[in-house]
C-alpha cells in the first residue's frame, strides 16, 4: 500500500513557440476539434490526478484552456531558452513529490493506459521509465526522486535527453501497443 502513497506528477511541457508549426500550434483544433494541447492535458489527467502545465509568458489562450482542464498552470519566465528550462521550472514548482512524469503538450495521442503504466513503474519505486512500441522508446518519461536535482538544473533545449543516456542501464522500459508514444506534432503535415 506504501506504493500508492507516492506522489507523482505530470508536467505537461506546453511553453514551446510552435514555430515549425506557424505558431499556436497547442490551440490548432484535432479533428474531433478539441485544441491539441487540450487532448494532451486530457490524457494525462485521466491517469495522473496532479498535473503542472508550463507555459510560455502571455499565452493566456493556452493557460486559460488547461486551467479549465484541471491543470495547475505556471509561466516559466525562462521559457525562450528552449525545454530544459521549462522542464526545471515545472519539477520546481512541485519539487517535494516522489517522481515526475514528463509529457510534451504536442503528443496529443497517447493513451492515458500508457501513461498510467509508467505511472504505476514509477509508485512501484522504479527511478527512470519510458514505454516503447515495436522497440522504440517513446514518451511520456518517469523520473523518481533520485533524478529531481539534476532535472531542477537543465536548462537549453535538449531536455532531460543527457539524464536518460547517462543512467541508460536503469531505464525500465514498458512493451505497449500504443503508437501515438512516437508520434509529435512539429509541423501541419505531421496532423494527417
Amino acid at each position: 500500500m506504501a506504493n500508492q502513497q507516492r506522489q507523482i506528477v505530470a508536467i505537461l511541457l506546453a511553453a514551446g513557440s510552435g514555430s515549425r508549426f506557424g505558431g499556436d500550434k497547442l490551440l490548432h483544433p484535432l479533428p474531433d476539434g478539441t485544441p491539441l494541447g487540450v487532448a494532451a492535458a486530457r490524457n494525462l489527467l485521466a491517469a495522473v490526478p496532479d498535473v503542472v502545465a508550463v507555459v510560455r509568458p502571455g499565452d493566456f489562450p493556452l493557460a486559460g484552456l488547461l486551467e479549465q482542464e484541471g491543470c495547475y498552470v505556471t509561466v516559466c519566465p525562462h521559457a525562450a531558452r528552449g525545454m530544459g528550462a521549462s522542464l526545471a521550472h515545472g519539477v520546481g514548482v512541485c519539487r517535494g513529490a516522489d517522481g515526475w512524469l514528463i509529457a510534451l503538450a504536442d503528443m496529443p495521442l497517447i493513451k492515458s493506459a500508457t501513461i498510467a503504466a509508467v505511472v504505476r513503474e514509477l509508485k512501484a519505486g522504479r527511478d527512470l521509465v519510458a514505454p516503447t512500441y515495436q522497440g522504440q522508446r517513446g514518451q511520456p518519461v518517469g523520473f523518481g526522486k533520485r533524478f529531481g536535482a539534476q532535472l531542477l538544473v537543465l536548462d537549453g533545449d535538449a531536455g532531460a535527453r543527457d539524464i536518460i543516456s547517462a543512467h541508460n542501464s536503469d531505464l525500465a522500459l514498458i512493451e505497449c501497443d500504443d503508437a501515438g508514444i512516437l508520434h509529435d506534432i512539429d509541423r501541419r503535415d505531421d496532423l494527417k
